[in-house]
């Protein structure tokens, strides 16, 4: 164990001080040690003569270069750092303004009445006819409790950031003319 970690260590600092040559090279500096170096820089152009152009309305600027944004003697470790620090930020940017996503839920409730005479049918309409902004009334049936009571199940879709649960368990319970009690019977984030 101790010959791997001691290996590891050797080749950790091998392959450090080798980022640092190609970092010097990269920058335009020359390096002294003897680790073959592949030319990586284009060769140099001869110098272009200014040519005097007409302006005319019709020059959009098509063709030219972006290099007249860089400054000058700028080496090609910078350029690259530039370009990753401008793609970044447009990233960033990009990012926020981008709008938040809509969280919504699908939840069913259990709504049981009071006793076996309550008329379910109405207590599905009165259910029905609470409004809120967010909320949109799904599925509905009748499921047996046992004898001869039945409940309503009913799902509905909230958007959570509008609608509270609870806030409409508790506009559900003020139907006290048909409602006992409510139960949720799930609540899953869609």
């Amino acid at each position: 164990k101790q010959w791997y970690q001691r290996r590891v260590a050797i080749t950790a600092g091998i392959l450090a001080k080798r980022l640092a040559e190609l970092e010097k090279v990269l920058d335009g500096q020359t390096v002294t040690a003897a680790v073959p170096v592949v030319a990586s820089k284009p060769a140099a152009k001869p110098a272009a003569t200014p040519v005097e152009k007409e302006e005319s309305d019709d020059d959009f600027g098509f063709g030219e270069s972006d290099e007249d944004d860089a400054p000058k003697g700028e080496s090609e470790m910078q350029k690259m750092k530039r370009l990753a620090a401008e793609k970044k930020a447009a990233d960033a940017a990009a990012k926020k303004d981008k709008p938040a996503p809509v969280l919504k839920s699908n939840v069913v409730l259990d709504i049981k009445p009071w006793d076996d005479e309550t008329d379910l049918q109405e207590m599905e309409k009165a259910v029905r006819a609470i409004k809120m902004d967010g909320l949109t009334w799904g599925d509905s049936k009748l499921v047996e409790i046992g004898f001869g009571i039945k409940k309503l199940r009913i799902s509905t879709c909230i958007i959570d950031e509008l609608v509270g649960l609870y806030d409409l368990e508790d506009n559900i319970q003020e139907l006290e003319d048909y409602v006992q009690s409510v139960d949720i019977v799930s609540h899953n984030k869609i």
